[in-house]
């Protein structure tokens, strides 16, 4: 069912990243690495760890067989060794007798889950990149296009389209911080055999050890993390903030798509956003698809997060409650992540129906220009209530604030025509808002 919404929902190379055939293999890479490091440090004859390492490969995996076998063993390493073994034996039966000597099953399953995840990471990386440049072409774009702020839903001050998307940016650089502090600190190698203490390779632990690491290009920490579970929620937990990061675009982006408001679309397309009864429908499809991932990635975490308290040197159904969900987590934040760049790649803004909105409420997205420059000379609590009471007359009449504020006799004593011009150009009420955005931008780690 999952390959009917791969288009919607994931991106189709991290998908594959995570497919029981790259499974098997990164399970067969750790074995091969294993019998290469314990050859080079003398501790199983060279001729049996280039046999072990030919069979390596998934020709020599009956996956259908192996299958039924995993639920039978409690996890899918143990059917597949013992697969192994027996392709290596026909090839040479003293070699056979060296195949996953010393190891564990965990060891073989995390490395493999920690290869498949750097390889996403990656991927995920590279295209959280291409979106901090899109969305830095858009900030740039749309510096000066004024908009109206909104609190509680409601319009509070100006604001430009800009500004709004260096907001989307902030969290997002950061989210990429986090990625690369993973991928530097939290891939690490998992070895240590059945109850982590290297006990099966005597004087050759650490240099076999080391030599394994290498080859899979993995960290070698400390020491074995059978059940001890933090990098793995790190790592889940930075899925999670940027899969959430992306929910606030696909949030905003929705809302303004409103028909009552319609200030920027998704880019339009033959057979995009439509509806299947309704012909005038434009949906905004790819915020559905951001959104939903935003709303599953907390479940998925949560899992986790629980399966923390561990038992022992290993664990009883813990261990085995993170697989599918941290995979997940993965698909999930990479499909999100595709949406976003489809998204924001030709983003439709309308600049013009931007400032027509400004206006809905007739000039009261300017009460507070007028409340600060009347507090400087009456006082704020004064001039709050005072211009208080003018936006009341406007919501009750349906005149316009300026009109209002220009008529009265108390304002007219400390503010000039001049003055209120100034107030009630949404130019001069954008407070920060270019010197932010440059705030924002330079914190990139690439500028284009």
């Amino acid at each position: 069912m999952e390959s009917l919404f791969e288009s919607l929902f994931y991106k189709a190379e991290v998908n594959n990243l995570f497919s029981a055939e790259a499974y098997l293999s990164a399970m067969l890479r750790f074995e091969a690495a294993l019998a290469q490091a314990q050859a080079e440090h003398e501790m199983i004859p060279q001729a049996a760890a280039y046999c072990i390492t030919s069979c390596c490969t998934l020709d020599h995996i009956d996956i259908p067989s192996l299958i039924p076998a995993i639920g039978l063993a409690g996890n899918p390493n143990i059917p597949l060794v013992k697969q192994l073994t027996i392709a290596v034996k026909k090839l040479d039966a003293e070699a056979s007798k060296y195949v996953h000597l010393g190891a564990t099953s965990q060891d073989v399953i995390d490395t493999a889950l920690m290869i498949q995840i750097k390889a996403a990471l990656i991927l995920i990386q590279k295209d959280l990149q291409q979106l901090l440049n899109q969305l830095h072409q858009l900030a740039e774009t749309h510096r000066h296009s004024i908009m109206a702020g909104r609190s509680f839903l409601q319009h509070a001050r100006p604001i430009t389209f800009g500004y709004k998307v260096a907001t989307w940016m902030d969290g997002l650089i950061r989210s990429g911080q986090r990625i690369e502090a993973v991928l530097q600190e939290n891939l690490v190698l998992q070895f240590g055999g059945a109850v982590g203490t290297l006990a099966g390779f005597g004087d050759k632990a650490l240099p076999v050890a080391h030599t394994l690491a290498q080859k899979l290009d993995l960290i070698l920490p400390p020491i074995s993390w059978h059940t001890q579970r933090d990098r793995l929620v790190e790592v889940a937990s930075t899925l999670g903030i940027l899969t959430g990061n992306l929910g606030k675009i696909a949030k905003d982006i929705s809302l303004m798509m409103q028909t009552e408001v319609a200030e920027v679309f998704e880019p339009s397309g033959v057979g995009k956003g439509g509806s299947s009864t309704m012909p005038h429908k434009r949906n905004p499809v790819g915020c559905v698809a951001i959104l939903a991932a935003a709303q599953r990635s907390p479940s998925l975490l949560s899992t986790l997060f629980q399966s923390l308290p561990q038992d022992h040197e290993r664990a009883t159904g813990l261990w085995h409650a993170e697989w599918l969900p941290l995979v997940e987590l993965c698909k999930i934040t990479a499909g999100a992540l595709q949406q976003a760049l489809n998204m924001t790649d030709g983003l439709e803004v309308d600049t013009q129906r931007m400032l027509q909105n400004l206006e809905l409420t007739n000039g009261l997205i300017y009460a507070e220009n007028v409340s600060l420059a009347l507090a400087e000379k009456i006082g704020k609590a004064a001039a709050h209530e005072h211009v208080e009471g003018l936006c009341r007359q406007v919501v009750q009449t349906g005149a316009h604030l300026k009109m209002l504020v220009s008529a009265d006799a108390m304002v007219g004593k400390h503010l000039s025509s001049a003055d209120l011009d100034h107030l009630f150009d949404p130019a001069n009420a954008l407070g920060d808002c270019d010197r932010l955005i440059d705030a924002v931008l330079i914190l990139l780690p690439y500028r284009h």
